[in-house]
């Protein structure tokens, strides 16, 4: 099976969606503190764990997108951004071959 190598410009067009991916992290954030208040208020202790450990989730992936989009345009390439260029695969030499006698 051959792998191809990818050259940075399929689809020429593609972006990364880390703006959308930051507001539904956000949304996770908000929408797992109020559940977990909600529950804690409920006197249901499991559920207002599980709810507040899928906000932290949600806040990690907040603080990783922020990370990925303050480092520029390697993650969040513009038009104006050419493509890298591929990645040489190693070159190795050909295997020699010994032949044994006995």
């Amino acid at each position: 099976m051959t792998r191809m190598h990818r050259t940075g410009s399929e689809p020429v067009q593609a972006r990364s969606p880390l703006r959308l991916r930051l507001g539904l992290a956000l949304c996770g954030v908000v929408w797992g503190a109020a559940a977990a208040v909600g529950f804690a208020l409920a006197h249901q202790p499991g559920w207002a764990a599980f709810v507040a450990v899928v906000g932290a989730v949600a806040l990690v992936d907040v603080i990783v997108v922020i990370r990925h989009i303050r480092q520029g345009p390697h993650w969040q390439p513009g038009p104006g951004i050419p493509p890298y260029r591929p990645v040489e695969p190693e070159r190795r030499p050909p295997p020699t071959r010994t032949t044994r006698r006995h």
